[in-house]
């Protein structure tokens, strides 16, 4: 797939040091034609699946394949009615396959994707994989964890430092596949507007859970996407690698065309 050069773009995903089978998932497309980029954009999207019997690669894979499937051949919406209409075909897709075949009930995923249309960022998110955004300068999670642990801190039950080494940290309270008539995932509210040098980092918890939001932005400020993405990942198996680990970097290159379409 060729990806314009207004975007540097760098994915890693390696099954970590301890389990046998990778379930995370992740995606990237842009449209080829001109027309349908100007119209689409972008889509970049992480998912990490849970489930016994393959279960969470199976779910995972359902996530991302209707995301982008949606994105493809949606109607003429915009970022945000993609995403939304996304997110419900994800959810369809796994709770039909769930339906189909019992055995792998419980089956689920996180969700993290991200649009980059004309200049903005627009994102949905379920669970607790992470969106990041590099924003001059400034380098900080633009979502927030759907986990148990996260519930308690916002609670003020537990402190940050008490809920990052908490035995359940990985129990999630959103995913798809959970039995739901709706799915309770955010979207951004408002397109945010990004520029030239603005990075993205999607990450599944197998690397945020081991390392820090201050470090994965050090990373992601002084070094390409592809030596940040083999340097953070490399960091978490040196930190025991207890679960599968995923990341996605997109930085924004300066791009005339795409100043362009911003002042049309």
């Amino acid at each position: 797939m060729k990806i314009r050069p207004d975007v540097d773009l760098a994915n890693l995903t390696d099954t970590g040091n301890v389990r046998s089978e990778n379930e995370d998932y992740y995606c990237y497309l842009e449209p080829a034609s001109d027309e349908e980029f100007d119209r689409k954009g972008r889509l970049i999207a992480i998912a990490d699946g849970m489930g016994g019997h393959a279960g969470g690669k199976i779910a995972s894979t359902l996530a991302l394949d209707a995301l982008r499937a949606v994105f493809e051949n949606g109607s003429e919406s915009g970022p945000s009615e993609t995403l939304v209409s996304g997110f419900a075909h994800a959810q369809r897709s796994i709770l039909s396959h769930i339906e189909s075949h019992p055995e792998l009930d419980g089956m689920g995923t996180t969700c993290t994707a991200a649009i980059l249309h004309r200049g903005h960022l627009f994102y949905g998110h379920i669970g607790d994989s992470r969106l990041y955004l590099l924003h001059e300068g400034k380098f900080a999670p633009v979502t927030e964890d759907h986990s148990l642990v996260n519930q308690l801190v916002q609670s003020g039950a537990l402190t940050p430092d008490q809920a990052a080494h908490h035995q359940q940290k990985n129990v999630l309270t959103r995913a798809l596949g959970m039995k739901s008539s709706e799915v309770a995932a955010d979207f951004s509210n408002q397109p945010i507007p990004l520029s030239p040098g603005d990075a993205l980092v999607l990450a599944t918890d197998g690397l945020h859970g081991v390392v820090s939001t201050e470090e994965i932005g050090a990373l992601v400020a002084t070094q390409s996407p592809y030596d940040a993405c083999r340097a953070l990942v490399a960091t978490a198996k040196e930190r025991g690698g207890l679960d599968n680990i995923t990341v996605q970097i997109l930085r924004l290159q300066a791009n005339r065309s795409q100043s362009r379409m911003e002042d049309s």
